[in-house]
């Protein structure tokens, strides 16, 4: 948060012995902090002071933290905000209730002071992040207006601006998609893997040059909501619990949350793609549980291009699996994945050319 003062933190709780230990714990980490003592008091607040991070108890009088949040996240001036939910309720439900309208993570009562700390400063980086995003695409969109002025004259100039802007934005694309890739353990190689598995299959499907081309660079954002999820949990070895697999879920639509309201064609499709790319043909996917000509092609063909590179890809919890056996489990099912979670054009294509996918896999096997 350079160039803007200490972070501040508003702490909204109706008891004043929780508000004075939360800023107690925060105040020597170098945050500044504002008290709101109701979900009413907070929404008010947090329109006037523009807090980093909100910290929102759920059991309080007048509105209850669920309401409050989500009165936050429909109000434009403050959607952008981060939510951590602080509350003694246990269970899946409440956390299921928690995602739903809009928050970013939950904080167990009583409050763990290093939990805390951790929290908080990752949601303050994902701030940071939005915000160089968005500067950066202000910057872009300044660039823009002033190479159309210079380039009327001249349509070889034009032609040069437009590369150096694509530049850019390619720059912009594959330094932003590491932050995510990186938390949960993948390298550059897996970048470029995804994006050419995708303009391989939207060639197979008919795609135009231009459309390809949006593709092989908006499809490695899939997965940049990741940078909101706890790494403990990305890189967990062994299978995640029903509470940890919803927050996980939570990606996706973090993920278009950080790229919504571009200017940019590649960005918008990312956001499209970030959005849609784990839900499945069948209606059994999500966030959303679209199924069959409700579902954006360009999500269904990251989801096949994901599940490729997922299966051969070593993680955590598991080894690396052979081109042959991740083609049979895509293809054939396994009970995990079946065929009937992808979109059956899309499945074709991948079928009809899976020595592609081999030779894309092994040329980038070994980049870092």
């Amino acid at each position: 948060m350079t160039g803007e003062g200490k972070p501040r933190i508003l702490v909204v709780d109706d008891d004043r012995f929780s508000q004075q230990l939360l800023q107690d714990m925060l105040v020597p980490l170098g945050y500044a902090v504002s008290i709101a003592g109701d979900g009413l008091a907070a929404i008010d607040l947090a329109r006037r002071i523009r807090p980093h991070l909100i910290l929102l108890d759920v059991v309080m009088p007048l509105m209850d933290g669920f309401a409050a949040c989500e009165r936050l996240k429909a109000d434009a001036a403050t959607a952008h905000i981060p939510v951590v939910l602080v509350t003694s309720l246990e269970g899946r439900e409440s956390k299921i209730r928690g995602l739903a309208v809009g928050a970013s993570d939950f904080l167990a009562k009583p409050v763990d002071e290093a939990e805390l700390a951790l929290r908080v400063k990752n949601l303050l980086r994902v701030v940071e992040f939005e915000a160089f995003l968005q500067q950066h695409n202000d910057q872009l969109d300044a660039q823009v207006r002033e190479r159309t002025r210079q380039l009327e004259d001249a349509l070889g100039a034009l032609r040069r601006s437009r590369e150096e802007l694509k530049t850019s934005y390619l720059d912009t694309i594959f330094r932003l998609t590491t932050v995510a890739e990186y938390k949960d353990g993948f390298t550059s190689g897996h970048i470029k893997r995804v994006g050419h598995y995708c303009r391989h299959l939207a060639r197979e499907l008919g795609w135009g040059e231009e459309e390809q081309e949006s593709i092989f660079y908006a499809s490695p954002m899939h997965d940049i909501g990741k940078v909101v999820i706890p790494t403990e949990i990305l890189q967990k070895r062994g299978p995640l619990t029903a509470e940890e697999f919803a927050i996980v879920k939570g990606h996706t639509t973090a993920g278009a949350r950080i790229l919504q309201g571009s200017t940019s064609a590649f960005l918008q499709l990312a956001e499209v793609i970030a959005l849609t790319h784990h839900e499945r043909f069948n209606g059994g996917g999500y966030p959303r549980g679209l199924r069959g000509a409700d579902l954006p092609l360009a999500g269904m063909i990251m989801s096949i291009a994901d599940q490729y590179e997922a299966l051969r890809s070593e993680r955590p919890y598991k080894p690396t699996l052979t081109h042959e056996h991740a083609v049979d489990i895509i293809t054939r099912g396994d009970g995990r994945t079946e065929p009937s979670h992808f979109h059956p054009q899309v499945l074709s294509a991948f079928a009809d050319t899976i020595g592609t996918f081999a030779e894309i896999f092994e040329q980038f096997a070994l980049e870092q």
